[in-house]
């Protein structure tokens, strides 16, 4: 279940260049916040849109970026599985704005890490399908996206992040938190 204006969106299309910006860590403030509700016409919101994505190209590994993590206290983020070797089915590169959670199944538990607590790792138990609804930034456009297995988590970690919420908050508890073997 996929509307034609996520299929073909692209970041270029904001029509603004991304600058790559600092990843902030765990305890900064703004990542336990719940973010702001955006304008995704917003000039301010395209350009954190373009931001965010050019965050996540240069960031190994990274699957997904939200704005708090880059200190912006915003219900922004972007995601992009297609290279992950986990990924089943993908929609590519996005950004949503204002993104919510409309329906989830099939709870099950998977390791988890991420760009703001890079020494930790952990075991989060999440929907591995989603119904998610988002408006798309530039043209506000409210798109609706169903997401399975790996690109659901991604989802559900940067919606969390949007939030004011870290997967260490998701963790069953400290038994299920470990320190980072491999830095990617």
């Amino acid at each position: 279940m996929i509307n034609d204006p996520l299929s073909s969106w692209r970041v270029e299309d904001l029509g603004v260049e991304g600058r790559i910006l600092d990843v902030v860590r765990a305890p900064a403030p703004v990542l336990a916040s719940d973010g702001a509700r955006v304008d995704p016409t917003s000039p301010e919101i395209v350009q954190l849109a373009a931001d965010l994505v050019a965050t996540m190209r240069v960031s190994p590994g990274c699957v997904g970026l939200a704005a708090p993590q880059v200190g912006v206290g915003a219900k922004v983020f972007c995601v992009d599985v297609s290279e992950h070797p986990k990924t089943r089915d993908h929609h590519g590169t996005f950004v949503l704005c204002n993104a919510e959670v409309l329906e989830s199944s099939r709870n099950e538990k998977a390791r988890e890490g991420c760009m703001s607590v890079p020494d930790l790792t952990g075991d989060v138990k999440r929907a591995t399908r989603v119904v998610v609804r988002g408006e798309l930034p530039g043209s506000g456009e409210q798109v609706q996206l169903e997401a399975t297995a790996f690109e659901a988590r991604a989802l559900q970690h940067e919606i969390d992040h949007c939030d004011g919420l870290l997967f260490l908050d998701r963790a069953a508890g400290a038994h299920a938190i470990y320190a980072r073997k491999t830095y990617l």
